[in-house]
């Protein structure tokens, strides 16, 4: 998943909704993720009614774990507690798409490229978006920094919230940091590669394609309330001191949210 400073344009338009979207082929799906969400990582989730049974949303979250598993959890969560399902969109950053054994089921099941046009698109049809600001940085950040929220980004989330008049809905997840803890990040061959990052972890490449499997930790997945915008007007997007504040805003009740669930775990498996 990544933050909305992607500068390559836009997907090109799919069948469909124009983005590949086929909520068949996502329902189905959709039962493999309740099994992980409800057996797996026993996730516990708090304030999912903050999302909105209709009209648009923005969702800003924490990021981490390599695979986006939590933006699988995060949407699975909106879908298995709250009392008006509904699928959320979330944003992935352009590489993810590259690779040919995700790019379909990224695809078929709603994820949109990282993009500010993008984002703004399926907000003005009302849907609810997921974001995550901290990029592919947060996502490999070695375990000795695990859940300290870096910056979220430019600002750019806020920007599209503004212009959109979407409310902002932070997320605070706990649980992902462990699925594959990255012990360091190997930027030269990521390079070499062409991949923003490689990171490795206690159990890959040591083990294969077996050390890919996702660790049994136990998530917390909290929705905050949401931050209207929509009072300061469009052309608040332009306003850096205003995207700034809103921006901290957000960072601060994540990490202040993340602290609190930690506290809640006896250890990472429960």
């Amino acid at each position: 998943m990544g933050a909305l400073q992607v500068v390559s344009p836009p997907r090109e338009e799919l069948p469909g909704d124009g983005f590949g979207f086929d909520p068949a082929f996502t329902e189905r799906v959709t039962n493999v993720a309740l099994w992980f969400y409800r057996k797996y990582w026993r996730v516990e989730t708090e304030g999912v009614i903050n999302v909105p049974a209709q009209g648009r949303a923005l969702l800003v979250a924490n990021h981490a774990g390599i695979v986006p598993y939590d933006g699988a959890m995060i949407r699975t969560a909106i879908i298995a507690e709250h009392p008006h399902p509904r699928h959320a969109r979330m944003l992935v950053v352009d590489w993810a798409f590259a690779m040919p054994f995700t790019n379909l089921l990224l695809v078929k099941t709603g994820n949109v490229l990282a993009h500010p046009l993008n984002a703004t698109a399926l907000l003005e049809r009302d849907e609810v978006v997921g974001v995550f600001p901290e990029g592919v940085q947060g996502a490999a950040k070695p375990y000795r920094n695990r859940y300290r929220i870096r910056r979220l980004g430019r600002g750019g989330f806020v920007q599209v919230a503004l212009r959109t008049g979407a409310p902002i809905i932070p997320v605070a997840v706990v649980g992902s940091e462990e699925v594959h803890p990255v012990l360091f990040d190997m930027q030269p061959l990521a390079k070499l590669l062409g991949l923003p990052a490689l990171p490795i972890t206690p159990t890959f490449p040591w083990l294969g394609l077996g050390g890919l499997v996702p660790l049994p930790s136990k998530w917390f997945i909290a929705f905050g309330e949401p931050i209207e915008v929509a009072q300061y007007g469009p052309a608040a997007a332009d306003d850096a001191r205003l995207v700034l504040e809103l921006s901290e805003r957000v960072r601060e009740w994540i990490q202040s949210t993340v602290n609190r669930l930690l506290a809640r775990r006896q250890t990472i498996f429960f």
